[in-house]
């Protein structure tokens, strides 16, 4: 085994790691056939490992995906004058979610060691000047649908972060990313009532996905208006599936379950009981404790699509670590407690590969590793 992923496996399992136990490290992969994977655990030096991923990334201007629409000659500009605030890391969105990465990071672990270079990025990057003029490129003509709803749902889980985050710094960033929040919401508002299909597919443009994280900020926030829309929309488009064909995932450039998004965002809506019978039509394979979920093999990580098969793994256990601690909440524990163990495993599996990565998933796998650790720790 690769001693750079020896040396990470060993930072996020408490599992006592030393030069004499590298053959043994062996059994923490998937490829071992462990039945019960053993879970990941997010220490400060690990924390401060994955803080650096957007650290190298958030100012980092080229290579860059602007997926813009030019209205004319007049449109074309650098990323950095069109994104003040959010033109690393590739392409908005990761620039977005590796500004949350910082934040969720510093929160559990306010002394990281690269703590007060990381504050510093965020003030620079989320000043007032910078954000007004991200609401700008969204309120022009050609781009009002632009990251819909990918980022914008993103965009919604930083002003959260935020908004709870017991620092110096995060009342002033947080009033001023607030204009530009304003506007993601009026933007939810405006489109969902219009969306009469959702899109069920394993990237970006994933609705189940786009509600979730917004309605984690609505319920937060006492967003009353947010709240009942997107739990209108989340019943009209998916109350009535039954039988989701996960045995369909992963397609090649997945990143997102199509499935589990959904069952996950069913969790925040429904009560108990009418979830787990739903649950229960939905994916009925989950109550099996034989169920197997096999990881998503990733052939080539310096290619940015097949790389988002990391991705799913990491998003995959968020969802399922979301599912078995709700039904572990209404003593429905025992049915579903081996979706840990999948969680594990997919964890398992990407966790390593975040060492040494190139930028195809260095500049935004560490928002979705983080996510299924913070989930997985609630």
């Amino acid at each position: 085994m690769n001693r750079n992923v020896i040396s990470l496996l060993c930072l996020f399992y408490l599992a006592g790691c030393d030069n004499a136990s590298h053959e043994n490290s062996e059994n923490l992969l998937p490829q071992s056939g462990v039945e019960v994977p053993q879970a990941p655990s997010l220490t400060s030096e690990a924390a401060s490992n994955l803080a650096q991923l957007p650290m190298n990334c958030i100012t980092v201007e080229y290579p860059n995906k602007l997926n813009q629409v030019l209205g004319s000659s007049q449109d074309l500009a650098s990323p950095k004058q069109l994104h003040p605030a959010f033109y690393g890391c590739f392409d908005w969105h990761s620039a977005v979610h590796g500004h949350w990465s910082l934040v969720s990071l510093l929160k559990k672990f306010p002394q990281l060691p690269q703590g007060k270079k990381a504050r510093r990025l965020l003030i620079n990057s989320l000043s007032q000047e910078n954000i007004e003029r991200e609401v700008a490129y969204f309120n022009s003509e050609h781009n009002k649908s632009f990251e819909r709803t990918y980022g914008w749902s993103w965009l919604l889980k930083l002003a959260l972060e935020l908004r709870t985050w017991d620092d110096d710094i995060a009342s002033n960033l947080s009033a001023n990313l607030s204009p530009l929040t304003e506007k993601i919401i009026d933007l939810y508002l405006q489109f969902l009532p219009k969306l009469v299909y959702p899109i069920r597919v394993g990237e970006h443009t994933n609705t189940a996905f786009g509600l979730g994280f917004a309605l984690d900020y609505a319920n937060e926030t006492e967003h009353g208006e947010l709240k009942s829309l997107i739990e209108q929309r989340a019943i009209d488009f998916y109350a009535d599936d039954k039988a989701c064909p996960l045995s369909w995932e992963p397609s090649g450039f997945d990143f997102l379950s199509p499935c589990l998004e959904v069952a996950n965002l069913m969790r925040r809506v429904l009560p108990a009981d009418r979830y787990f019978l739903w649950l229960e039509s939905y994916l009925p394979q989950l109550s099996d404790k034989n169920f197997d979920l096999p990881v998503g093999l990733v052939s080539d990580r310096s290619d940015g699509k097949l790389v988002h098969l990391d991705g799913l793994n990491f998003s995959r256990a968020w969802n399922l670590y979301a599912i078995s601690r709700f039904a572990a909440l209404h003593n429905k524990g025992d049915t579903y407690q081996h979706l840990q163990h999948l969680a594990n495993r997919h964890m398992q599996y990407s966790l390593p590969n975040l060492v040494d990565d190139s930028y195809e998933g260095g500049h935004w796998l560490a928002s979705f590793a983080i996510e299924a650790l913070n989930i997985m720790e609630q």
